[in-house]
């Protein structure tokens, strides 16, 4: 199963699941490559069900909170909200070294960062596939993934939004059959830090529903950021949140 949009995910990529658990998660996975987020160097990751990728913990919290986290968490938001694969879909992750996925990751970031040149040599990539929400009484389902990259030197991660058809679990104070209402769904990123964040606009909105149509690479759907040395590409600096001068 692929979009025009996600890299190859599922059984036949070699990817394995995450339990069917509300706010489930899966167990702590080691990084044959350490991952750099920020300054700081992360040897496990969590791929959690609520649409959250974690260093060092796991995150259950299903109602999203705005970034910065007061409580420092170090993680990455492809689409924080409260998924419940256990009425609904799958959530698949792999590391892989496979050169012909990282051949499209190399030409993809080589392209949307001309200023770099870059390699890919590893690849972590988690992809939610057509997940429920908490309480859902319809059969609507997101599909979005999310990919850490390293050439070793730089670190970059992908969010791809393949089919956005809900923002809220009932939990959150959505709507049963819509999944829509109440504290919609938070996507971006949160350093450990009160300096280095970013929140994709639309996020606790109704509007982060069209998340599959903005992006900051000019490729409808698609978010990239590079995360060793926080940089955002493309977008207007008003969307901005960061005290540092590295625009």
């Amino acid at each position: 199963p692929t979009g025009s949009l996600l890299y190859p995910y599922g059984p036949d990529q070699g990817d394995e699941t995450t339990p069917k658990h509300d706010d489930g998660t899966s167990e702590g996975i080691a990084l044959s490559v350490p991952f750099t987020f920020y300054g700081k160097t992360h040897q496990t990751l969590f791929v959690n069900n609520n649409g959250v990728i974690s260093f060092d913990d796991d995150v259950r919290q299903y109602t999203p909170d705005p970034f910065p986290l007061a409580d420092g968490r170090p993680f990455v938001a492809p689409y924080w909200a409260d998924v419940d694969n256990v009425l609904g879909g799958d959530i698949f992750y792999r590391q892989t070294t496979d050169p012909a996925l990282l051949a499209d990751i190399s030409r993809d970031i080589t392209q949307y960062f001309p200023g770099s040149t870059f390699t890919a040599t590893w690849a972590f990539v988690a992809t939610w596939d057509h997940v429920a929400y908490y309480g859902s009484t319809s059969q609507k389902g997101n599909t979005f993934q999310a990919v850490l990259t390293t050439d070793s030197k730089m670190f970059f991660i992908i969010l791809n939004y393949s089919d956005i058809q809900w923002t809220t679990g009932t939990a959150s104070d959505g709507d049963a059959e819509t999944g829509l209402g109440g504290i919609p769904a938070h996507a971006g990123f949160n350093s450990g830090d009160d300096t280095n964040f970013y929140n994709i606009p639309g996020s606790q909105t109704d509007a982060i529903i069209n998340i599959t149509t903005t992006s900051n690479v000019k490729v409808p759907g698609r978010w990239v950021f590079r995360v060793d040395v926080f940089q955002v590409t493309g977008v207007d600096s008003s969307q901005l949140k960061n005290n540092d001068c590295w625009l």
